[in-house]
């Protein structure tokens, strides 16, 4: 198959899985309820925390940028983590306790009740995925889960189970790339209010966090003042 066959036929099913999605409404609800839900926490002081691997992982750290930098819109910062980048602490568990903790004992030791967990799993069954949202439902955090196939055992275990369409595992991913940025877009429409970085914006979200960013703003000015 020549490259042009090949890109149409990648195009035609990415395409596919997208309208397919579109026309879904049982997983446009349950995704309306997953993005609400995350406003909600940020309302309420809480951060977003992201899982994935291999490529899902370039997808929780692609995500957690666009929160903590922008996306669409200049605002303020909003916090998110991606639970993939220190190797230190991954190399620690996994050595340790075995890879499938890598992310469980990290919700453990860092999240509260007000955060939310988004876990990425094209296949619904990474075993460190089904740990993270074991960790979850015990400490009571609420769980999202971009996932596809038909869902795997993470469609029992999270809070939010959206399930994107496609044979292949690269369909899957651009499908969740959609939703992630659908997702990051919605909190800034949402929470930050058009053209407007005031403060009083993100005391809305989190008085405590406001004043670090306050803070941080007043550092940033004085140097550029010098």
């Amino acid at each position: 198959m020549q490259p042009s066959a090949l890109l149409r036929n990648n195009l035609q099913a990415s395409i596919n899985a997208k309208q397919q999605l579109l026309k879904d409404g049982t997983q446009l609800d349950v995704f309306e309820k997953a993005v609400k839900a995350v406003v909600e926490r940020y309302r309420e002081g809480g951060r977003l925390y992201i899982a994935g691997n291999g490529g899902s992982a370039a997808d929780a750290q692609h995500l957690a940028t666009e929160f903590v930098s922008k996306l669409a819109r200049d605002r303020a910062p909003l916090p998110a983590e991606a639970l993939t980048v220190n190797s230190s602490i991954l190399t620690a568990i996994g050595n340790d306790y075995g890879y499938e903790w890598i992310f469980a004992r990290q919700v453990v030791g860092k999240m509260t009740e007000r955060d939310i967990f988004l876990g990425i799993t094209t296949s619904g069954e990474s075993r460190n995925i089904l740990k993270a949202l074991d960790a979850c439902r015990e400490k009571g955090i609420p769980s999202i889960v971009f996932t596809g196939r038909d869902g795997g055992r993470t469609r029992e275990q999270a809070n939010y189970c959206i399930i994107a369409p496609g044979a292949a595992t690269s369909t899957i991913q651009e499908v969740h790339i959609v939703l992630a940025h659908t997702l990051c877009e919605y909190v800034e429409q949402i929470i930050i209010e058009k053209n407007d970085n005031s403060l009083h914006v993100l005391n809305a979200i989190s008085p405590a966090f406001a004043s670090s960013f306050a803070f941080a703003e007043q550092i940033v000015d004085e140097g550029e003042s010098k």
